[in-house]
């Protein structure tokens, strides 16, 4: 992240700006904070408050303030009051006892972009709109039910980027692993969703649509100083809002392209023979519970929906399988175990199933402990304060935004034996999971807001890796050896691998 180049960049600008700004900030309520105990954090500049203090690495950064200052750090990042949860103890507070204080999203102007704060279930605000998306995607995507329904679906999907893998390193011999994980994942939803596949590796749409994921992945998640300032939000200084509406306003006219042809095939009756009700028709069926929940979902609001299940499900899968095969590497004794405990569950004449993953012990703690160290959204959705509110004896400010820091918790050494270190072995032995009841341990979120898809990242994560580790054998590409690989992080909305993971993959005979 170019998070100081960034501002030093607008330095001049704010010199220029400096008198209105700190009118501003000497504004605020000094006789009522005064009576506040409010979180120790780093003191601040004037105008920008701690926006230099984070450096290069925001990620590391905060993760360290929680040495000096403790579980809860206050900043101020420009004009925005600003939380960092960075303890086990603190998220245990937070969302047993206060997740309803903080149940709605702080907003960034990059996500007000063709109204998509608006349409997104992640970042609606709390109320009866959310809360039918939520009962719909819970009862008609992610129940249990309609998961064993969809099992020949998840297998085929992989089976089919098992075999584009396999083509691809015939042809070239490397092969970037994320680019063929967001391809099955792409066409998986699109089953879910829409009841056929979508791309193929082949196809110019889906090199489209990857493309434009990936931009406004990186938009979404880069600092913007018209979040900071919201007075320059008019100029969009950077021109990421500018940036924002042409890239996700291109994958918006794409899944908008998908919706249509779905409707007119319903119209004219294609495809409609023996086929099951899929989540689109669903939607679109779909009427508010006659109380307070919306009549039904606007079309430009099921556009955005949709938009948001891919791009959640995709870039969250993709980002955790290539971390997964990056520390499988980096480690071969954990390799060793995962193939081996394959070849004996499952052996060496069929694929991996998902009815083999209950007995696929090692694999299951592979999934989570790359999950622990490198969680696709490493500081969740941003939360906001609706109400001044006493956690663990401080106030959090009505307004504020809260991170919770879920990167820093997962490798917090007062709850994890060794915690920079790739152990998967440590949940062998334990019940700890990421269904929000083990906040040392929250890659999905936890209380109210917590990811809706946990149901099927459970099934479709541990199926992916242990599908390609069973069908290949892995060895890095070029000159790159475990002790030389590069393990920057890349923040967007998830945390990617700076650098793609590209390996060779040798066929194994299933």
């Amino acid at each position: 992240m170019e998070w100081t180049s960034e501002i030093c960049l607008w330095s001049t600008f704010f010199s220029l700006s400096a008198a209105l700004l700190l009118l501003f900030a000497l504004g605020r309520h000094k006789s009522h904070l005064g009576s506040m105990k409010l979180p120790p954090g780093p003191r601040g500049w004037p105008i920008v408050g701690n926006m230099f203090d984070l450096g290069a690495a925001p990620l590391h950064t905060l993760a360290g303030l929680g040495q000096k200052y403790g579980p809860i750090v206050q900043l101020r990042l420009g004009a925005v009051n600003t939380v960092v949860i960075l303890s086990t103890e603190a998220a245990t507070e937070f969302f047993k006892n206060h997740d309803l204080s903080f149940v709605n999203r702080t907003i960034t102007e990059a996500m007000k972009s063709c109204c998509y704060d608006q349409g997104s279930l992640a970042l609606a605000e709390y109320g009866p709109y959310w809360r039918m998306l939520r009962r719909l995607c819970a009862q008609e995507l992610f129940v249990t039910g309609r998961l064993n329904e969809t099992v020949d679906i998840r297998e085929r999907c992989v089976d089919d980027m098992i075999r584009w893998i396999a083509e691809e390193a015939g042809n070239t011999g490397g092969v970037e692993v994320a680019h063929f994980v967001f391809l099955m994942s792409f066409n998986l939803l699109g089953n879910l969703i829409f009841s056929r596949d979508l791309l193929d590796p082949n196809s110019s749409e889906g090199a489209k649509f990857f493309r434009l994921t990936e931009r406004v992945m990186q938009w979404g998640g880069k600092p913007n100083l018209a979040d900071f300032f919201p007075s320059l939000r008019w100029l969009d200084p950077q021109g990421i809002r500018k940036k924002m509406e042409r890239d996700l306003g291109g994958v918006l006219d794409i899944a908008a392209g998908f919706v249509k042809e779905h409707i007119e095939n319903r119209r004219l009756g294609l495809g409609q023979e023996n086929r099951k009700k899929n989540f689109l028709d669903v939607l679109l069926e779909s009427k508010g519970d006659g109380k307070d929940e919306p009549a039904k979902i606007s079309n430009r609001d099921l556009n955005i929906l949709i938009l948001e299940i891919f791009m959640a499900a995709t870039d969250t899968t993709t980002s955790t399988i290539e971390w997964a095969m990056t520390e499988l590497l980096c480690n071969p004794g954990s390799m060793s175990k995962v193939q081996d405990e394959l070849a004996r569950v499952v052996g060496r004449n069929r694929k991996v199933e998902e009815r083999d993953i209950e007995e696929l012990r090692y694999l299951q703690a592979v999934v989570k402990e790359t999950l622990r160290l490198h969680p696709p959204i490493p500081f969740l959705v941003p939360r906001k304060a609706l109400k001044d509110t006493n956690l663990m004896g401080y106030t959090i400010r009505k307004d504020t935004q809260v991170f919770m820091h879920v990167w820093a918790i997962g490798r917090d050494p007062a709850s994890w034996d060794d915690p920079l270190c790739f152990k998967p072995e440590r949940f062998l032995d334990s019940d700890i999971d990421y269904r929000g009841h083990n906040f040392q341990f929250m890659p999905f979120g936890a209380g109210r807001r917590m990811c809706a898809g946990v149901p099927l990242a459970n099934r479709v994560l541990p199926l992916v890796l242990g599908s390609l580790l069973h069908c290949f054998d892995w060895v890095l590409a070029g000159n790159i050896t475990p002790e030389t690989m590069d393990m920057e992080e890349r923040m967007g909305i998830t945390l990617r691998k700076a650098t793609p993971l590209k390996v060779l993959p040798k066929p194994h005979t299933v």
